[in-house]
Protein backbone atom coordinates (compact mmCIF):
# COMPACT_ATOMS: atom_id res chain seq x y z
CA UNK A 1 0.00 0.00 0.00
CA UNK A 2 1.32 3.42 -1.08
CA UNK A 3 1.33 6.18 1.94
CA UNK A 4 1.43 9.44 0.19
CA UNK A 5 -0.88 11.47 2.10
CA UNK A 6 -1.85 12.01 5.99
CA UNK A 7 -4.77 10.36 5.26
CA UNK A 8 -3.29 7.15 4.15
CA UNK A 9 -1.73 6.58 7.22
CA UNK A 10 -4.42 7.04 9.56
CA UNK A 11 -6.83 4.89 7.33
CA UNK A 12 -3.65 1.78 7.89
CA UNK A 13 -4.57 -0.56 10.62
CA UNK A 14 -2.45 -1.21 13.79
CA UNK A 15 -2.98 -3.10 16.53
CA UNK A 16 -4.97 -1.66 19.31
CA UNK A 17 -2.41 -2.78 21.70
CA UNK A 18 0.00 -0.14 20.33
CA UNK A 19 -2.41 2.77 21.35
CA UNK A 20 -0.82 3.07 25.36
CA UNK A 21 2.89 3.33 23.97
CA UNK A 22 1.53 5.73 21.02
CA UNK A 23 -0.19 7.88 23.46
CA UNK A 24 2.69 8.13 25.96
CA UNK A 25 5.13 9.17 22.71
CA UNK A 26 2.97 11.58 21.43
CA UNK A 27 1.68 13.48 25.26
CA UNK A 28 3.67 12.68 27.45
CA UNK A 29 7.23 12.02 26.49
CA UNK A 30 7.05 14.80 23.25
CA UNK A 31 4.17 17.17 25.04
CA UNK A 32 3.13 18.14 21.38
CA UNK A 33 0.86 20.89 21.57
CA UNK A 34 -2.34 21.47 18.89
CA UNK A 35 -0.46 24.40 17.51
CA UNK A 36 2.60 22.83 16.94
CA UNK A 37 4.03 20.92 13.37
CA UNK A 38 5.13 17.56 13.20
CA UNK A 39 7.51 15.84 11.08
CA UNK A 40 6.81 12.10 11.58
CA UNK A 41 9.44 9.96 9.67
CA UNK A 42 9.17 5.77 8.20
CA UNK A 43 9.58 3.03 6.72
CA UNK A 44 7.64 0.23 5.43
CA UNK A 45 8.36 -2.06 7.97
CA UNK A 46 7.27 0.45 10.75
CA UNK A 47 4.18 1.74 9.20
CA UNK A 48 1.54 -0.15 11.90
CA UNK A 49 3.37 1.56 14.74
CA UNK A 50 3.52 5.37 12.66
CA UNK A 51 -0.18 4.72 11.62
CA UNK A 52 -0.71 4.35 15.86
CA UNK A 53 1.46 7.51 16.25
CA UNK A 54 -0.48 9.23 13.26
CA UNK A 55 -4.08 8.62 14.81
CA UNK A 56 -2.55 9.94 17.95
CA UNK A 57 -1.23 13.22 16.23
CA UNK A 58 -4.64 13.90 14.27
CA UNK A 59 -6.06 13.28 17.36
CA UNK A 60 -4.64 16.63 19.10
CA UNK A 61 -5.49 18.50 16.29
CA UNK A 62 -1.70 19.52 15.02
CA UNK A 63 -0.05 19.74 11.57
CA UNK A 64 2.27 16.84 10.73
CA UNK A 65 3.64 15.49 7.54
CA UNK A 66 4.39 12.03 6.95
CA UNK A 67 7.25 10.41 4.81
CA UNK A 68 8.00 7.02 4.25
CA UNK A 69 11.89 6.80 3.55
CA UNK A 70 11.24 3.82 0.40
CA UNK A 71 8.78 6.29 -1.16
CA UNK A 72 11.52 8.93 -1.44
CA UNK A 73 14.64 7.05 -2.22
CA UNK A 74 16.73 4.01 -2.27
CA UNK A 75 17.31 1.79 0.96
CA UNK A 76 19.86 1.56 2.36
CA UNK A 77 19.88 5.47 2.75
CA UNK A 78 23.13 7.37 1.32
CA UNK A 79 21.68 10.51 2.23
CA UNK A 80 18.59 11.91 4.29
CA UNK A 81 15.86 12.45 1.86
CA UNK A 82 16.02 16.34 0.93
CA UNK A 83 11.85 15.99 1.67
CA UNK A 84 12.58 15.16 4.82
CA UNK A 85 15.00 17.66 6.30
CA UNK A 86 13.15 20.62 4.31
CA UNK A 87 10.18 19.70 6.22
CA UNK A 88 11.90 19.60 9.75
CA UNK A 89 12.81 22.92 8.93
CA UNK A 90 9.79 23.80 9.23
CA UNK A 91 8.63 21.68 12.27
CA UNK A 92 8.75 22.16 16.17
CA UNK A 93 8.72 18.16 16.72
CA UNK A 94 10.04 14.90 14.73
CA UNK A 95 9.56 11.59 14.87
CA UNK A 96 11.91 8.79 13.44
CA UNK A 97 10.15 5.75 13.56
CA UNK A 98 12.07 3.59 11.50
CA UNK A 99 13.78 0.15 11.41
CA UNK A 100 16.98 1.03 10.25
CA UNK A 101 19.79 -0.73 7.61
CA UNK A 102 23.33 -1.26 7.73
CA UNK A 103 25.47 1.99 7.11
CA UNK A 104 22.73 4.43 7.54
CA UNK A 105 23.67 6.07 10.31
CA UNK A 106 25.34 9.15 8.27
CA UNK A 107 22.03 9.44 7.05
CA UNK A 108 20.24 9.80 10.40
CA UNK A 109 22.98 11.93 11.23
CA UNK A 110 22.07 14.30 9.11
CA UNK A 111 18.40 14.38 10.50
CA UNK A 112 19.24 14.83 13.96
CA UNK A 113 21.92 18.22 12.90
CA UNK A 114 18.63 19.86 11.82
CA UNK A 115 17.46 18.75 15.24
CA UNK A 116 20.42 19.86 17.39
CA UNK A 117 20.40 23.32 15.33
CA UNK A 118 17.10 24.02 15.70
CA UNK A 119 16.51 22.98 18.93
CA UNK A 120 13.68 20.88 18.19
CA UNK A 121 12.03 18.19 20.44
CA UNK A 122 12.53 15.14 18.44
CA UNK A 123 11.77 11.28 19.52
CA UNK A 124 14.38 9.02 18.27
CA UNK A 125 12.18 5.60 17.86
CA UNK A 126 15.08 3.41 15.81
CA UNK A 127 14.38 -0.56 15.16
CA UNK A 128 11.00 0.36 17.32
CA UNK A 129 9.02 -3.21 17.28
CA UNK A 130 5.16 -4.34 17.95
CA UNK A 131 7.36 -5.86 21.56
CA UNK A 132 8.39 -2.52 22.13
CA UNK A 133 5.65 -0.75 21.87
CA UNK A 134 3.49 -3.05 24.12
CA UNK A 135 6.48 -3.25 26.68
CA UNK A 136 9.11 -0.19 27.47
CA UNK A 137 6.36 2.39 25.74
CA UNK A 138 4.19 1.30 28.33
CA UNK A 139 6.67 2.58 30.99
CA UNK A 140 5.61 5.33 33.36
CA UNK A 141 8.00 8.14 32.39
CA UNK A 142 7.31 9.99 35.05
CA UNK A 143 8.49 8.06 37.21
CA UNK A 144 11.32 7.05 35.00
CA UNK A 145 12.41 10.68 34.96
CA UNK A 146 12.41 11.11 39.16
CA UNK A 147 14.55 7.92 38.94
CA UNK A 148 16.82 9.55 36.48
CA UNK A 149 17.30 12.86 38.34
CA UNK A 150 17.87 10.89 41.36
CA UNK A 151 20.76 9.52 39.04
CA UNK A 152 21.61 12.54 37.29
CA UNK A 153 22.21 14.24 40.81
CA UNK A 154 24.77 11.77 41.94
CA UNK A 155 26.95 11.04 38.77
CA UNK A 156 27.66 14.74 38.26
CA UNK A 157 29.27 15.03 41.65
CA UNK A 158 30.97 11.62 41.04
CA UNK A 159 34.94 11.69 39.78
CA UNK A 160 35.05 8.03 39.42
CA UNK A 161 32.49 5.46 38.88
CA UNK A 162 32.88 1.59 39.15
CA UNK A 163 31.57 -1.47 38.25
CA UNK A 164 31.22 -5.17 38.57
CA UNK A 165 29.06 -8.24 37.33
CA UNK A 166 28.98 -11.64 38.04
CA UNK A 167 29.94 -12.19 34.04
CA UNK A 168 33.31 -10.70 34.34
CA UNK A 169 32.80 -6.96 34.09
CA UNK A 170 35.25 -4.75 36.22
CA UNK A 171 35.96 -1.26 34.77
CA UNK A 172 36.72 1.95 36.86
CA UNK A 173 35.66 5.62 34.66
CA UNK A 174 37.68 8.30 35.24
CA UNK A 175 35.28 11.05 34.86
CA UNK A 176 35.90 14.83 33.29
CA UNK A 177 34.50 17.19 34.88
CA UNK A 178 34.67 19.70 31.39
CA UNK A 179 31.94 16.74 29.69
CA UNK A 180 28.33 17.30 30.74
CA UNK A 181 25.83 14.65 31.80
CA UNK A 182 22.90 14.26 30.01
CA UNK A 183 19.65 13.03 31.07
CA UNK A 184 17.13 11.05 28.35
CA UNK A 185 14.37 9.97 30.88
CA UNK A 186 11.97 9.68 28.08
CA UNK A 187 10.51 13.17 28.59
CA UNK A 188 11.89 14.84 25.44
CA UNK A 189 12.81 18.42 25.93
CA UNK A 190 14.76 21.01 23.61
CA UNK A 191 17.96 20.15 25.26
CA UNK A 192 18.48 17.01 24.08
CA UNK A 193 16.56 15.02 21.56
CA UNK A 194 16.08 11.44 22.98
CA UNK A 195 15.54 7.61 21.68
CA UNK A 196 12.25 6.17 22.81
CA UNK A 197 11.47 4.38 24.92
CA UNK A 198 13.52 6.74 27.06
CA UNK A 199 15.30 5.87 29.70
CA UNK A 200 19.28 7.18 31.15
CA UNK A 201 22.01 9.46 32.29
CA UNK A 202 25.00 9.46 30.18
CA UNK A 203 28.34 11.39 29.33
CA UNK A 204 31.83 10.97 27.27
CA UNK A 205 33.83 9.70 29.97
CA UNK A 206 37.23 11.21 30.89
CA UNK A 207 39.27 7.64 30.97
CA UNK A 208 37.99 4.02 30.45
CA UNK A 209 39.92 0.92 32.03
CA UNK A 210 39.13 -2.55 32.66
CA UNK A 211 37.08 -5.64 31.22
CA UNK A 212 33.80 -5.24 29.79
CA UNK A 213 31.53 -8.33 29.31
CA UNK A 214 28.47 -7.79 26.73
CA UNK A 215 26.08 -10.48 27.77
CA UNK A 216 23.34 -8.31 26.92
CA UNK A 217 23.81 -7.00 23.06
CA UNK A 218 25.65 -4.72 20.81
CA UNK A 219 24.17 -2.47 18.88
CA UNK A 220 23.62 -0.52 15.17
CA UNK A 221 23.09 -3.53 12.81
CA UNK A 222 24.90 -6.02 14.83
CA UNK A 223 22.24 -6.20 17.16
CA UNK A 224 19.40 -7.43 14.69
CA UNK A 225 22.38 -10.33 13.38
CA UNK A 226 23.31 -11.57 16.73
CA UNK A 227 20.37 -10.95 19.33
CA UNK A 228 20.76 -11.74 22.64
CA UNK A 229 24.21 -12.45 23.77
CA UNK A 230 23.96 -14.43 26.67
CA UNK A 231 25.19 -18.37 25.58
CA UNK A 232 28.28 -16.04 23.86
CA UNK A 233 29.35 -13.15 25.42
CA UNK A 234 31.90 -10.62 23.87
CA UNK A 235 34.45 -9.67 26.22
CA UNK A 236 36.09 -6.51 26.00
CA UNK A 237 39.58 -5.47 26.84
CA UNK A 238 40.05 -1.49 27.45
CA UNK A 239 42.73 1.09 27.98
CA UNK A 240 43.01 4.14 28.37
CA UNK A 241 39.84 4.24 26.79
CA UNK A 242 40.16 2.65 23.74
CA UNK A 243 39.88 -1.17 23.18
CA UNK A 244 42.89 -3.26 23.40
CA UNK A 245 41.08 -6.68 22.25
CA UNK A 246 37.72 -8.54 22.00
CA UNK A 247 36.69 -12.68 21.93
CA UNK A 248 33.52 -14.29 21.84
CA UNK A 249 33.25 -18.09 21.48
CA UNK A 250 30.82 -16.66 18.11
CA UNK A 251 34.17 -15.72 15.48
CA UNK A 252 31.88 -13.97 13.28
CA UNK A 253 30.57 -11.52 16.26
CA UNK A 254 34.10 -10.59 17.31
CA UNK A 255 35.18 -10.12 13.77
CA UNK A 256 32.29 -7.89 12.80
CA UNK A 257 32.65 -5.98 16.34
CA UNK A 258 36.25 -5.91 15.48
CA UNK A 259 35.92 -4.37 11.84
CA UNK A 260 32.94 -1.78 12.87
CA UNK A 261 35.34 -0.43 15.93
CA UNK A 262 37.87 0.12 13.38
CA UNK A 263 36.43 2.33 10.95
CA UNK A 264 38.27 5.36 11.67
CA UNK A 265 40.65 6.85 14.37
CA UNK A 266 38.31 7.30 16.77
CA UNK A 267 35.80 3.95 16.52
CA UNK A 268 37.28 2.30 19.08
CA UNK A 269 37.39 4.69 21.69
CA UNK A 270 34.52 5.04 24.75
CA UNK A 271 32.52 8.13 23.54
CA UNK A 272 29.73 7.33 25.98
CA UNK A 273 29.57 6.08 29.78
CA UNK A 274 25.76 5.91 30.82
CA UNK A 275 23.37 4.36 33.18
CA UNK A 276 20.21 2.61 32.18
CA UNK A 277 16.93 3.80 34.21
CA UNK A 278 14.19 2.69 32.42
CA UNK A 279 12.24 0.31 35.56
CA UNK A 280 9.23 -0.69 32.80
CA UNK A 281 11.65 -2.82 30.87
CA UNK A 282 11.91 -6.08 32.79
CA UNK A 283 14.80 -8.05 30.64
CA UNK A 284 16.61 -7.33 27.17
CA UNK A 285 15.02 -8.66 24.20
CA UNK A 286 17.62 -8.14 21.89
CA UNK A 287 17.09 -4.50 20.08
CA UNK A 288 19.35 -1.83 20.97
CA UNK A 289 16.68 0.65 21.29
CA UNK A 290 14.91 -0.67 24.18
CA UNK A 291 17.83 -2.56 25.74
CA UNK A 292 20.12 0.29 26.39
CA UNK A 293 17.96 1.49 28.54
CA UNK A 294 17.74 -1.91 31.04
CA UNK A 295 18.90 -0.54 34.83
CA UNK A 296 22.60 -0.99 34.57
CA UNK A 297 25.36 0.21 32.76
CA UNK A 298 26.31 0.25 28.82
CA UNK A 299 28.91 1.69 27.24
CA UNK A 300 29.81 3.22 23.48
CA UNK A 301 32.87 3.30 20.91
CA UNK A 302 33.10 6.09 18.60
CA UNK A 303 30.93 9.31 18.37
CA UNK A 304 30.95 11.28 21.83
CA UNK A 305 27.72 13.35 21.00
CA UNK A 306 29.68 16.01 21.40
CA UNK A 307 27.43 18.92 21.07
CA UNK A 308 25.76 17.63 24.06
CA UNK A 309 28.43 16.18 26.43
CA UNK A 310 30.82 19.06 25.35
CA UNK A 311 33.79 16.21 23.84
CA UNK A 312 36.02 17.71 21.56
CA UNK A 313 36.29 14.64 19.56
CA UNK A 314 34.52 12.91 16.96
CA UNK A 315 33.89 9.80 15.16
CA UNK A 316 31.94 8.36 11.85
CA UNK A 317 30.42 5.66 14.34
CA UNK A 318 29.07 5.02 17.48
CA UNK A 319 27.98 1.14 18.64
CA UNK A 320 26.84 0.68 22.18
CA UNK A 321 27.25 -2.44 24.60
CA UNK A 322 25.19 -3.47 26.50
CA UNK A 323 26.15 -5.82 30.08
CA UNK A 324 23.69 -7.35 32.72
CA UNK A 325 23.57 -7.49 36.43
CA UNK A 326 25.53 -4.71 37.41
CA UNK A 327 26.95 -3.69 41.05
CA UNK A 328 27.84 0.50 40.53
CA UNK A 329 29.98 2.76 43.24
CA UNK A 330 29.67 6.17 42.51
CA UNK A 331 33.51 7.61 44.36
CA UNK A 332 33.23 11.62 45.42
CA UNK A 333 35.18 13.71 47.02
CA UNK A 334 33.79 12.77 50.47
CA UNK A 335 33.34 9.46 49.76
CA UNK A 336 31.61 6.27 48.55
CA UNK A 337 27.96 5.55 47.23
CA UNK A 338 26.72 2.03 45.79
CA UNK A 339 23.79 2.73 43.68
CA UNK A 340 22.71 -0.42 42.22
CA UNK A 341 23.43 -3.87 43.38
CA UNK A 342 22.71 -6.77 41.06
CA UNK A 343 21.36 -4.89 38.76
CA UNK A 344 18.73 -2.86 41.01
CA UNK A 345 19.01 0.54 42.14
CA UNK A 346 19.33 1.22 45.54
CA UNK A 347 17.88 4.38 45.28
CA UNK A 348 14.48 5.60 45.20
CA UNK A 349 12.49 7.42 42.51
Amino acid sequence: MSISTAQDLLHFSYPAEFIPGARSAVSTCLRIQPTEKVTLITDELTLPIAAALAVELESLGCRWTPFVLEELAPRPLVDMPAAVLEDMETSEVSIFAVTVQQNELHSRMQMTDVVNRRKMRHAHMVNITPEIMCQGMRADFNLVDRLSQQVLDRVRRARRIRATTAAGTNIVAEMNPGYKWVKTSGIISTEKWGNLPGGECFTAPGEVNGTFVVDGVVGDWLCARYGLLATAPLTIEIAGNRIVSCSSTNKQLEKDFWAYTHTDENSDRVGEFAIGTNLGIERVIGNILQDEKFPGIHIAFGNPYGEHTGAQWSSTTHIDVVGLGFNIWLEFETGEEQIMRDGNFLIAA
